[in-house]
C-alpha cells in the first residue's frame, strides 16, 4: 500500500461566474487509484455559496481523475460534482449532473484567456493610457517582442502538465491581442472535454501561482470600448448523427434550432457576452445568429470540411465565451441538438 495525495476539485456557488475549489486528502491504494475507489468527501458548503451555515454540508462525488504530475508521483487530481447530504440530490450548482449522457457527443473546446500582472496584461507598458503596438504581430506570434519570455514558458509548462495528466490536449497557440493565449481540448462523450477543461484551467491557474501572474478570463478586459479582440471559447461539436448520416436538410433543421433558441444559449454562454458579441472583431451581434462557410464572424462556423463531406462531421459555435461553464455549454447544445427529429428518432421538446 502506498500513500496517495488527492486534491478534490468543484465549483462552488458563486454566480455569475463559478470558482474552482479545492482541497487534499491523503488516502493509500495498492496502485494508482481507478476512479470507484474513490470515496466521497463532505465540505462547508457554507463558505463556498453552496449552504447556510446552520445546514453546511454538501458532498463531493468523484467524477473524474487524472494523474497530477505537478505535484509528483503518487498524486492525483479528482473532478468531482457537489451533491447534497442524502448523496442523491445534486446541488442546485451541479450543472455536470444536468448534461444528457450521449457517448456519440464529441467537444472540442478553445479556451482564451489573458496572462495579467500588475493589474495589465503581460507585455503592456506600464501607466494607465499605455498600449503596446496594435494588435496585427502577436496571433501565432514569435519573438520577446511578440510573445514575451514568461508567457511562453507558462504556456509550455502548461501544456507539459496538461499531458502528464492525461488530458487531451491538442495545442496551444498566442492569441490575437497581446498577453492573449488559446489551448484546446478534446473529447469524446458529453461529459469529458468539459471535465477536462476545468482541470487544465486549475492547472494553467495553480501554475500561475509560481510566477506571481493571474490567469483572466473575462470576455473583455480590455473594456468594450477599445480595439482589442474579446476572449472566447469557440465550442466545436458533433454527435454520431452529424458525423456518420448528417445531410443540408438536417443541417438547416439544426441551424434553425439554435436560431429559435439562441437566447437561451446566450444566457448560458458566459457572462458580460454583450460586450464581446459586438458584430466587431470576428463576432456576430449578440442578439442575432447566423451560420457561414469559413465564417469567422458568423455565430455558428460551418467548416468546408462539413459541406465537402455532404453536410456531415462538426460545427463550430463562436458565440461561447472565454468565462464560460463547459458543463453548461455542452448541455445547451445537446438540449438544441435533441429538438431536431432524425429519421427513426424522436425530437425532445425545449
Amino acid at each position: 500500500m502506498a500513500k496517495y495525495i488527492l486534491e478534490y476539485l468543484w465549483l462552488d456557488g458563486y454566480e455569475p461566474v463559478a470558482n474552482l475549489r479545492g482541497k487534499t486528502q491523503i488516502k493509500e491504494f495498492k496502485s494508482f487509484p481507478k476512479l470507484s475507489e474513490l470515496p466521497w468527501w463532505g465540505f462547508d458548503g457554507s463558505s463556498t455559496r453552496q449552504a447556510e451555515g446552520r445546514s453546511s454540508d454538501c458532498m463531493l462525488k468523484p467524477v473524474a481523475i487524472y494523474p497530477d504530475a505537478a505535484r509528483g508521483e503518487n498524486c492525483a487530481l479528482v473532478m468531482c460534482e457537489v451533491y447534497m447530504p442524502d448523496k442523491k440530490t445534486p446541488h442546485p450548482s451541479n450543472a455536470r449532473a444536468t448534461i444528457p449522457d450521449d457517448p456519440g457527443a464529441w467537444f472540442g473546446f478553445e479556451q482564451e484567456y489573458f496572462l495579467y500582472k500588475n493589474g495589465r496584461p503581460l507585455g503592456f507598458p506600464c501607466g494607465p493610457n499605455n498600449y503596446p503596438y496594435p494588435q496585427g504581430l502577436y496571433y501565432t506570434g514569435v519573438g520577446y517582442d511578440a510573445v514575451g519570455s514568461i508567457a511562453r514558458e507558462i504556456v509550455d509548462k502548461h501544456l507539459e502538465l496538461c499531458l502528464a495528466a492525461g488530458i487531451n490536449h491538442e495545442g496551444i497557440n498566442a492569441e490575437v491581442a497581446k498577453g492573449q493565449w488559446e489551448f484546446q481540448i478534446f473529447g469524446k462523450g458529453s461529459k469529458n472535454a468539459a471535465d477536462q477543461v476545468w482541470v487544465a484551467r486549475y492547472l494553467l491557474m495553480r501554475l500561475c501561482e509560481k510566477y506571481e501572474v493571474d490567469v483572466n478570463f473575462h470576455c473583455k478586459p480590455l473594456g468594450k470600448d477599445v480595439d482589442w479582440n474579446g476572449s472566447g471559447m469557440h465550442s466545436n461539436f458533433s454527435t454520431t448523427y452529424m458525423r456518420e448520416v448528417g445531410g443540408k436538410d438536417y443541417f438547416e433543421a439544426l441551424m434553425g434550432a439554435f436560431d429559435k433558441y439562441k437566447n437561451e444559449h446566450i444566457a448560458v454562454y458566459g457572462p458580460d457576452n454583450h460586450l464581446r458579441l459586438t458584430g466587431l472583431h470576428e463576432t456576430q451581434s449578440i442578439d442575432k445568429f447566423n451560420y457561414g462557410v469559413a465564417n469567422r464572424g458568423a455565430s455558428v462556423r460551418v467548416p468546408h470540411s462539413f459541406v465537402d463531406n455532404g453536410y456531415k462531421g462538426y460545427l463550430e459555435d463562436r458565440r461561447p465565451n472565454s468565462q464560460g461553464d463547459p458543463y453548461k455549454i455542452a448541455g445547451r447544445i445537446l438540449q438544441t441538438v435533441a429538438t431536431v427529429p432524425t429519421p427513426g428518432g424522436k425530437a425532445k421538446q425545449k
